[in-house]
């Protein structure tokens, strides 16, 4: 039983399931790290994913379906971005009310769009995103499963890791995201224009969870389901925390949750027991995590303040 869940396939399956979740966590890191809370994860997923579907459908290109849904993700976060930035609103209030929003906004424009509110129409194989193969790595067996045969979504979520390390650590653009996130009173004084950043870093986090959407509806699957997210931006938000708002740490523990929902995947027909407790797996991680390491985490110091100006 043991090698019929632990196998190759499940290291496809980690990655596929690991990709959106680092998408969004590495966009909740850039909006956090500048002192601005993201639980809008969720929603501007969502937004993300109809958007990829619907453009897609409409056009026929999933390429700009997927322009499309890093364009719905900046337009949600420039939202929370104005409420809790410029209008000083509670930022856990304000992501709440995204989610909640975007929970009903995607069936009801589905059903003005295409007359069903459950799902957007299904894409033709064409129509979806390609699989990618890697010459050399596809002849090494253990590497081909983990490596080769995604989506170019997959490959960019992954390269993205080392570059949001180089952008966080070491470019003037990182060291004041950290400032602003950390004392932006002081920031101010050095001549940061605090705002400005903090809206960068709301921005930057749309746009890479809205990517993160459009890989559920046009890579992984060919349509948009409602709620197609199934709590992956609250996962996402849990592997941030739990890997302390580091590129890396985040990364590894989007890898360590996509690989609970892989074993799940797996445990499904194998294990004698109901599927609905084997498909809790990844969600009962995630409650673990956050109970037994959101304590010992030091988050932004400045994190969920909104900054008011002296005149």
């Amino acid at each position: 039983m043991l090698k019929t869940i632990i196998n190759l396939s499940l290291l496809a399956s980690m990655v596929r399931y690991a990709t959106p979740l680092t998408l969004a966590s590495l966009g909740g890191m850039f909006s956090e790290r500048g002192g601005v809370i993201n639980i809008a994860l969720e929603g501007i997923m969502l937004a993300g994913a109809f958007t990829a579907a619907a453009v897609t459908v409409k056009v026929g290109n999933p390429w700009i379906g997927l322009m499309a849904a890093a364009t719905a993700g900046l337009l949600v976060a420039l939202i929370h971005a104005l409420a809790s930035i410029q209008f000083k609103a509670d930022q856990v209030v304000v992501g709440t009310a995204i989610n909640i929003l975007f929970l009903g906004v995607p069936p009801l424009v589905s059903g003005a769009m295409f007359d069903s509110t459950g799902s957007t129409p299904q894409l033709p194989r064409d129509q979806t995103l390609p699989e990618w193969h890697i010459p050399l790595i596809d002849h090494v067996p253990v590497l081909k499963q983990l490596l080769s045969g995604h989506t170019p979504i997959s490959y960019l979520a992954f390269a993205l890791v080392p570059v949001s390390y180089y952008v966080l650590f070491r470019t003037r653009f990182g060291l004041r995201l950290r400032a602003v996130g950390e004392n932006p009173e002081a920031a101010d004084t050095a001549g940061v224009s605090v705002y400005r950043i903090r809206y960068a870093g709301v921005l930057l986090s749309g746009v890479l969870a809205g990517i993160g959407g459009a890989y559920l509806s046009i890579a992984q699957n060919s349509l948009f389901t409602r709620n197609m997210t199934g709590g992956r931006g609250f996962i996402a938000l849990a592997a941030l925390i739990f890997g302390k708002w580091h590129p890396i740490g985040a990364f590894l523990a989007c890898l360590l949750f996509g690989l609970a929902e892989g074993v799940s995947d797996q445990m499904q027909g194998v294990v004698p027991i109901p599927v609905q407790f084997i498909q809790i797996i990844p969600y009962v991680l995630t409650m673990v995590v956050l109970a037994g390491f959101i304590g010992r985490a030091t988050p932004p110091r400045a994190i969920g303040t909104p900054y008011i100006k002296e005149k």
